[in-house]
């Protein structure tokens, strides 16, 4: 993971780099406001390439080990293409987006704490006698695609709200881990492997046109 933290970063401040070096009043900054009261991080700089489509790089950082007791720590990087229906960064927009993470969290269906199997589907049993039970979390790495839409609002010349959200496949190369001792639960040495379609992304982003 630190690998990969260390491309998001460089990704990060290349894209960074790039829109702030042809900035015009076409590019926007932004904040996605519902996530800031909680820690979490997700900035982003769209440029207008026309009158109706627009590209966007998108960083997320959540840097939490432990967020009410659970694993949430999230790298991702995101690069979209919006259409616009009726002028750039105004009004209803659809969109294209591919998105790479690096995590390690719990997925919702292990929020839960269950019992420990031994390779006989016995459970274990610790020292007093009773029931190891713990929960699970996962490691790994995530390659996101998929289709967004919302609606940008003009508050006034510089400032507005961006309203939208994405769904997408997302395909994952991932290592379980028991939480009691941060074990191996899936009895491998390997990467495991995963896909899904889910909601990978969304929120109400405040804008400003730096110029």
């Amino acid at each position: 993971m630190k690998c990969t933290m260390q491309l998001f970063y460089k990704m990060t401040f290349i894209s960074a780099s790039f829109f702030c070096s042809k900035a015009h009043a076409q590019t926007e900054i932004k904040v996605n406001a519902p996530f800031v009261p909680i820690g979490m991080i997700n900035i982003a700089a769209e440029k207008a390439l026309n009158n109706k489509i627009s590209i966007q790089a998108e960083g997320f950082i959540s840097p939490w080990k432990s967020f009410a007791g659970k694993n949430l720590q999230i790298y991702m990087g995101t690069l979209e293409g919006r259409y616009y229906f009726k002028d750039v960064m105004k009004g209803w927009y659809v969109g294209a987006y591919g998105s790479i993470a690096a995590y390690n969290l719990q997925k919702w269906n292990y929020f839960q704490a269950k019992p420990v199997l031994n390779e006989d589907g016995s459970p274990q049993l610790l020292a007093d006698g009773s029931v190891r039970v713990t929960e699970r979390y996962q490691k790994g790495l995530a390659f996101v695609i998929g289709v967004s839409g919302g609606y940008h609002f003009t508050i006034n010349e510089k400032v507005g709200l961006d309203l939208y959200a994405g769904i997408g496949t997302s395909q994952s190369l991932y290592r379980g881990y028991l939480k009691d001792n941060n074990e191996r639960y899936d009895g491998s040495s390997k990467w495991n492997k995963s896909g899904e379609i889910i909601p990978t992304r969304g929120g109400l982003m405040l804008t400003y046109k730096i110029e």
